[in-house]
């Protein structure tokens, strides 16, 4: 059964329990919440780095570059060829200082693909992460809450059963595109910040 979920903004949309708010004429405003990464300039920029199906043999190809505006843009071209089939950018590794019952906020602008936001931690087991999907508006703005204890084990992509999240060894994140649609893709992100659990029911209240 899904749970109460809050209208926020105008446009509401739900992958899972992924809240997607799309903000018209408000591309500006932002959340409350500790930010995690912001993305003006280079050194915000070099903090990122991209992971692709080359990896695994495929031909997917991405960057990362400013998207102006301090956001950081995510594109590039996502190919099948040779058993591949995705691309993603993640933040290079640092503690976050993540605890339970935290949400991740973060502003987009999608081209309408889905994507999927990734938390990593320190794990021996090959393309592990914690991840959930959600769906961009094309050329909108958009902010997405993800709450932590929503996030799905995985390793390639598959459930991995028993492995609950510790907040507090989360080390990194990222956003992966692996929609199986070849193709051109672009995302801007504005910022990644952290809502906890106290600001949460604060902002709910007020909401109701």
């Amino acid at each position: 059964m899904s749970p109460k979920l809050h209208i926020l903004f105008a446009v509401v949309c739900l992958i899972g329990n992924v809240t997607v708010a799309n903000e018209p004429g408000k591309s500006e405003q932002l959340s409350p919440g500790r930010e995690l990464f912001d993305f003006v300039g280079r050194q915000a920029l070099s903090k990122w780095q991209i992971v692709n199906d080359g990896v695994m043999g495929g031909r997917s190809s991405s960057r990362v570059d400013s998207g102006g505006d301090g956001s950081m843009r995510f594109s590039g071209v996502l190919s099948l060829a040779n058993n591949g089939g995705f691309a993603s950018t993640r933040s290079r590794g640092g503690n976050l200082g993540l605890k339970q019952g935290d949400t991740i906020i973060l502003k987009v602008k999608g081209d309408g693909r889905k994507y999927t936001f990734n938390a990593y931690v320190p794990r021996r087991r090959m393309a592990f992460s914690y991840r959930v999907e959600f769906k961009t508006v094309k050329d909108q703005w958009a902010e997405v809450r993800v709450p932590l204890d929503q996030l799905v084990a995985t390793s390639f992509g598959r459930v991995v059963r028993g492995a609950s999240l510790n907040p507090a060894e989360v080390n990194s994140v990222g956003i992966l595109l692996g929609d199986k649609k070849p193709g051109p893709f672009k995302i801007l992100i504005k910022s990644i910040k952290v809502e906890s659990a106290s600001n949460g029911e604060q902002l709910t209240r007020s909401a109701g």
